[in-house]
């Protein structure tokens, strides 16, 4: 799954990076309206949704795999953005999500390499940003940061092949959910509390 088979998807998930960057960044600056940034964020998830890269489940359904491909995007990035409340919280969990990304990817029964190095590219931002977000930060993600670190894990569960031949096993394609444990949970939680309030 070279650069040439999947030129598409990568041109897709390159600009929904940009996209995610800049809303992210406009969010910041200006406090937008969570109605015009869920329409914005709903509209890069689509475009990635278009290329190409997108969840089956193994329905055969083109507009299921739309619908849940763009709802797993939503439900990561806003994940991420709700954890960007503590120092070294959110990069710190994005560096450890990408990095099993990219260990599975590279050492799967048919190796992934594009995908690995999509993974190990985004760690290794976030493992050198980490020393100035702990305690004491001087840098920090913001809406703009966070975003992207939320949609960049979302791609990176999507692009994978986690059943394969040689791991021909339904279950393997809850490892996404196993490795964004902590995040996906903690939206969960946020959302009950707040809702409890």
């Amino acid at each position: 799954h070279g650069i040439q088979k999947r030129s598409l998807e990568l041109a897709a998930i390159f600009l929904g990076a940009i996209g995610m960057l800049l809303v992210g960044l406009w969010d910041d600056k200006h406090e937008s309206r969570p109605a015009a940034k869920f329409f914005w964020q709903f509209a890069v998830a689509a475009l990635v949704a278009a290329s190409g890269a997108r969840i089956t489940l193994f329905v055969p359904n083109i507009a299921f795999s739309f619908a849940v491909t763009i709802l797993w995007i939503l439900t990561v990035i806003n994940a991420f953005n709700f954890m960007d409340n503590m120092n070294g919280l959110c990069g710190g969990l994005g560096a450890i999500g990408a990095f099993y990304f990219g260990l599975s990817a590279a050492t799967a029964a048919v190796p992934q390499y594009l995908v690995a190095l999509i993974a190990f590219l985004t760690c290794g931002a976030l493992v050198g940003f980490l020393p100035h977000n702990f305690p004491r930060a001087k840098s920090f993600l913001g809406d703009s940061g966070s975003h992207l670190v939320g949609y960049l894990l979302a791609v990176l569960a999507i692009l994978p092949h986690f059943y394969t031949r040689g791991n021909a096993h339904a279950l393997a394609v809850l490892t996404p959910l196993v490795i964004l444990a902590v995040p996906l949970g903690e939206l969960v939680w946020v959302v009950i509390f707040r809702w409890r309030l």
